[in-house]
């Protein structure tokens, strides 16, 4: 009697990419960062196809140029990035609108189906000082999820975008607490999740346990890992998170955590298509750095399957 074949593994739903933040681009300008065309030469060397658009005004903002920029290296868009302070009510929307619809339009215009939104900090990233309460009120969650609905709602409309909220270090929507909060009280339709697992572990998340409680929120993902060590000394010592990047505490995968394989693996056990747009934190750092290591990350992420 023979023995059935087996049966060969459905192809991967989930999309690999790259950010301009693995190149240790932080800001739309900044002599310590490298020239967009670089990262657009070797963000396709490493062997990704998407990428983002990272701060606003670092890659061309003329969306004829930028899709033919990005055309010739065989690269795609998969999501603008914006940050928001929605908490602070009503008196901040027009701000916040003017803000996002010009990363929108552009995001829509290169074919982006994602605008990624991240609360705005409760501390000054480079310095640490405490720009507000790092725990929000009553009112002002109440104020974060309405806005934020309203938000997914009008980016949607407007630009045929998805917005998917990403819980950031030093920011009120960070660990298990807050996301877990932050989901319960947000309407389904409207907002979904960006879980970076570098941010989550940094404030002491589970992805994989997220994934299978949350897994219907789950709309984006960036990967990241975490150095344990650099990050002990982090706490120990209330490092803000610019300082803390500096350091090292964002590191190059497999040597951190969380273990991208069971987060990749509970991922696609969704059985939906998601993208996984690495981000290594690493500003500032030296130019000749960055493209060693997504060599190095895209060869490790095909050994996981994707």
């Amino acid at each position: 009697m023979t023995k059935p074949s087996p049966q060969p593994s459905p192809p991967s739903r989930i999309r690999i990419g790259s950010a301009p933040d693995s190149w240790g681009v932080w800001f739309p300008d900044d002599p310590r960062q490298v020239p967009w065309q670089r990262f657009l030469d070797e963000v396709s060397g490493a062997g990704y196809t998407w990428i983002e658009l990272g701060p606003y005004g670092y890659l061309p903002t003329d969306p004829a140029v930028l899709m033919e920029e990005t055309a010739r290296r065989g690269l795609r868009v998969s999501a603008g990035t914006v940050f928001t302070g929605l908490h602070h009510g009503p008196d901040v929307w027009d701000r916040t609108w003017a803000h996002v619809a010009e990363n929108a339009a552009l995001a829509q215009a290169v074919g982006a189906g994602h605008l990624v939104v991240i609360p705005s900090f409760w501390r000054d990233d480079r310095t640490g000082e405490v720009l507000e309460e790092p725990v929000l009120t009553a009112g002002q969650w109440q104020d974060l999820t309405r806005l934020t609905e309203r938000l997914g709602r009008e980016v949607r409309e407007r630009y045929g975008l998805r917005i998917v909220v990403h819980p950031h270090a030093d920011t009120h929507i960070d660990g298990e607490e807050s996301v877990a909060r932050f989901l319960d009280a947000t309407d389904p339709d409207a907002v979904a999740l960006c879980l970076d697992t570098g941010h989550y572990a940094y404030a002491g998340g589970d992805s994989v346990k997220l994934i299978e409680t949350y897994g219907e929120r789950i709309g984006y993902l960036h990967l990241k890992q975490v150095d344990p060590e650099v990050l002990a000394g982090v706490a120990a010592e209330g490092v803000p998170f610019g300082p803390a990047v500096a350091r090292g505490v964002m590191c190059e995968p497999p040597s951190g955590v969380p273990a991208l394989e069971p987060v990749l693996a509970a991922a696609s056990a969704l059985g939906v298509d998601l993208f996984a747009i690495v981000e290594q934190d690493m500003y500032p750092c030296e130019p000749d750095v960055p493209y060693p290591i997504a060599l190095r990350t895209r060869s490790f992420l095909r050994s996981c399957g994707v």
